[in-house]
């Protein structure tokens, strides 16, 4: 079996500010201050800001819209004081392919409420937003920050919205998130933090939101989210948690998503699961579940790598909402072939399989065919080619941050002009969580595995398409 889980973080559509502009006194502008701290701004970022003034000609309404353009934003409110003079309240700097440290002068900007920094490369120390007491929004995703996150963050208690995403930070999340409780979203994923998960979280009532993933460090128990009621999605992937599915999750009447996977939960699926009349996914994937697999679920759910108790033969594997690859104990696993017939039904034994990896149709180089695997079904559902002897499994529904619902597969957006074969390259098939190809009816002996690999989505330049990291993780496996 060869398993590739590819810890490509998809990352989330940005929060930017789309404006509109009405006439007020032609005296109204930005003071002094905020003028000079936009410039120093300006100077230290190689900011491209026309008007230094944003306010000069008019106070800006701004409503907070979705995108996935560069944004270079400055919105400002000339009602929040009595001065006679309009105020910064949002700053987007979102996929521009800045670089440098978050400038001190920022500090100045007291009335900021909204700060978008995703998508660039910044670094350095984040002390200064800490002296920042109105804000709000604070979206730092996809930078280059490194260490532990300053102490001055404890200052931040009227944040609503927190996601530090795709960063490497060190350290551990702080226990002084307790004092933001009036947050309703936070995302820490793929971040570089350390386990666990502070007990401190349980402050938080106000959360709606809550997304933590790839936490490095010892196992843990379960976090207290047990009064935080008003969720509605809950992300915990990857978090080392070695303790059962708590029952209280059977009070969360508002949850849609619930992603647990990657972890060392062990014991039945509770009952209760079944119940939540608002669930609409849920991922198990990757633990140590045991039991017997429920057969009345309605809501699609992952249950690939566990451990249950049942034979294969006695679950309804066909349901489109429900994926079981490899989740039977050893001994009892099939494979891909768990669900409509075992091993001994080989009807012959083959000796190699080739396929063209998203694909749409058959590429033949020499004497090698490689077979097309353009499946677009549901993820929850393993795939099979009928005609050949292997299958798919992609775990996870879909890519949750992604404002257009990312393709299972991706069309290539590269120059392959010095690519051999390119049509073995212009698309390739994507997976929220992880990805397995399974080959069956193999004869014993020894085999070579050849992995061919081109970036097809990235591209060449300083724009957000130019931006990202990829890591691979990749496993060969005999069978089950």
């Amino acid at each position: 079996m060869i398993t590739t889980s590819s810890k490509l973080f998809f990352f989330s559509s940005f929060l930017a500010l789309c404006f509109m502009l009405y006439p007020i006194e032609a005296t109204s502008r930005l003071p002094d201050t905020e003028v000079e701290a936009l410039k120093q701004i300006k100077k230290t970022l190689g900011w491209d800001l026309k008007n230094i003034d944003p306010c000069s000609k008019g106070g800006i309404i701004s409503n907070p819209v979705r995108s996935t353009s560069e944004i270079i934003n400055v919105s400002c409110d000339c009602s929040i004081a009595h001065d006679n003079f309009c105020h910064i309240i949002a700053i987007a700097l979102v996929a521009n392919g800045l670089s440098g440290e978050i400038p001190k002068e920022l500090a100045n900007i007291t009335t900021l409420k909204t700060l978008s920094l995703e998508f660039n490369n910044f670094y350095g120390n984040l002390s200064v937003l800490g002296s920042l007491p109105h804000l709000e929004i604070l979206h730092l995703t996809s930078n280059n920050f490194t260490g532990e996150l300053p102490e001055t963050f404890s200052n931040l208690i009227t944040l609503k919205e927190l996601r530090l995403g795709d960063n490497q930070f060190s350290g551990k999340i702080p226990n002084f998130i307790q004092k933001w409780t009036g947050l309703e979203n936070l995302v820490i994923q793929g971040s570089g933090f350390t386990g666990p998960i502070p007990s401190e979280i349980s402050y938080l009532l106000n959360l709606e939101d809550l997304r933590i993933s790839d936490l490095n460090g010892p196992e843990s128990k379960f976090p207290p989210l047990d009064n935080m009621t008003n969720l509605g999605v809950l992300i915990l992937r990857s978090c080392n948690i070695n303790d059962t599915i708590p029952k209280y999750l059977g009070n969360f009447k508002n949850l849609k998503t619930l992603d647990l996977s990657y972890n060392k939960l062990g014991g039945e699926i509770p009952k209760f699961l079944t119940s939540l009349s608002s669930i609409k996914y849920i991922y198990l994937t990757g633990n140590i579940l045991t039991g017997q697999v429920p057969a009345d679920w309605t809501a699609p759910i992952d249950l690939s790598y566990n451990n249950f108790s049942n034979s294969p033969e006695t679950v309804t594997c066909q349901m489109s909402n429900m994926n079981l690859f490899a989740s039977f104990a050893k001994g009892n696993n099939t494979g891909p072939l768990s669900c409509g017939q075992s091993k001994e039904k080989c009807p012959k034994y083959y000796y190699s399989f080739h396929i063209n990896c998203g694909g749409d149709s058959s590429v033949q180089k020499g004497r090698i065919t490689y077979e097309s695997d353009s499946y677009k079904g549901v993820p929850f559902k393993k795939s099979t080619v009928e005609s050949s002897n292997w299958a798919i499994s992609t775990t996870g529904g879909d890519f949750m941050d992604n404002v257009h619902q990312y393709d299972l597969i991706q069309e290539n957006e590269t120059k392959l002009a010095i690519v051999d074969d390119v049509d073995l390259y212009t698309k390739a098939r994507g997976s929220p969580i992880s990805l397995t190809y399974y080959g069956f009816c193999l004869a014993n002996g020894n085999y070579t595995v050849n992995l061919h690999f081109a970036e097809i989505v990235f591209i060449n330049g300083t724009t957000y398409s130019s931006l990202g990291r990829r890591v691979f993780d990749v496993y060969i496996q005999v069978s089950i």
